[in-house]
């Protein structure tokens, strides 16, 4: 039987699922049967970008599945050649032809590149594409508070921002600028990066305590917290207990002791990098 993920209301009226499949870095083989075997365990939200260069395979996934397009939520992302009002429609105009579909739920600018001081034209493009019915909600990744508040000056919102998020990085600062705005926060990466997190001794004694593995008791933190959250694997055991979090809850001592892990912020400064 499927598990199908808890949804959060965006500001457009689209409802997004809280938990997602990631898909970088799988090649358009590799995210066709990610996908296609995803739908099956009950996953509706993916998650894919430019960037990846596997648009074309989470189409040919979702197209396999055979699930009727309005119950799929399809997140895709552009990249810093398109930051213009004009761009970022030729930009989606190339995306929904990859995938293969008339419109996404949810288009992302990957990162602010702030050095170009493009990206509230670029935003105000979305905006458009929103208003056409090519683009359902629109958002961001991988923007600081800074950048959002530039967007917000200007009268633009996002619906989303993107960044990563781990209990190792929580984001505070980001997630502050968020609560204030109205914007929702969706965790990339949200098991760690290699960073030992599911690893650590506290989280394994949880995973012990609930009988789940350190990587649910960390998808059910994002699920508590309030975060969408899209955590990557192609293994059809993994997709399935990434997605089966939605039986149990974290006591408030459990949720207290993991937004208390915050490490050094080892993460990519989206000033100085960005595609």
């Amino acid at each position: 039987m499927s598990i199908l993920s808890p949804l959060l209301p965006l500001r457009s009226g689209a409802l997004i699922p809280q938990i997602g499949l990631g898909t970088w870095p799988l090649n358009d083989d590799e995210a066709a049967r990610a996908v296609d075997t995803a739908v099956g365990l009950g996953y509706r939200h993916f998650d894919t970008a430019e960037n990846y260069r596997n648009e074309k395979g989470v189409g040919e996934g979702l197209r396999r599945s055979g699930l009727d397009r309005s119950e799929a939520f399809i997140t895709t992302k552009f990249n810093k050649e398109w930051h213009s009002f004009d761009g970022v429609r030729r930009a989606a105009d190339a995306a929904l032809q990859r995938l293969g579909t008339d419109y996404v739920d949810l288009l992302l600018i990957h990162w602010p590149n702030p050095g170009l001081n493009r990206y509230v034209e670029a935003f105000r493009g979305m905006r458009a594409l929103q208003d056409d019915g090519l683009v359902r909600a629109v958002g961001v990744s991988n923007f600081k508070p800074a950048h959002l508040q530039q967007l917000a000056d200007a009268g633009l919102v996002p619906e989303v921002n993107q960044v990563q998020l781990d209990p190792y990085h929580p984001r505070r600062e980001v997630r502050e600028s968020h609560s204030r705005l109205g914007i929702v926060t969706e965790a990339w990466s949200p098991l760690g990066k290699g960073s030992g997190l599911l690893s650590d001794s506290r989280i394994t004694a949880m995973a012990g305590k609930y009988g789940k593995t350190p990587a649910q008791i960390v998808l059910r933190w994002d699920l508590q917290s309030g975060l969408v959250t899209i955590p990557k694997s192609a293994n059809p055991e993994r997709m399935a207990e990434n997605l089966d979090v939605v039986d149990f809850e974290l006591d408030a001592e459990d949720m207290q002791s993991l937004d208390g892990m915050k490490t050094e912020e080892d993460i990519a400064d989206s000033d100085v990098f960005g595609h």
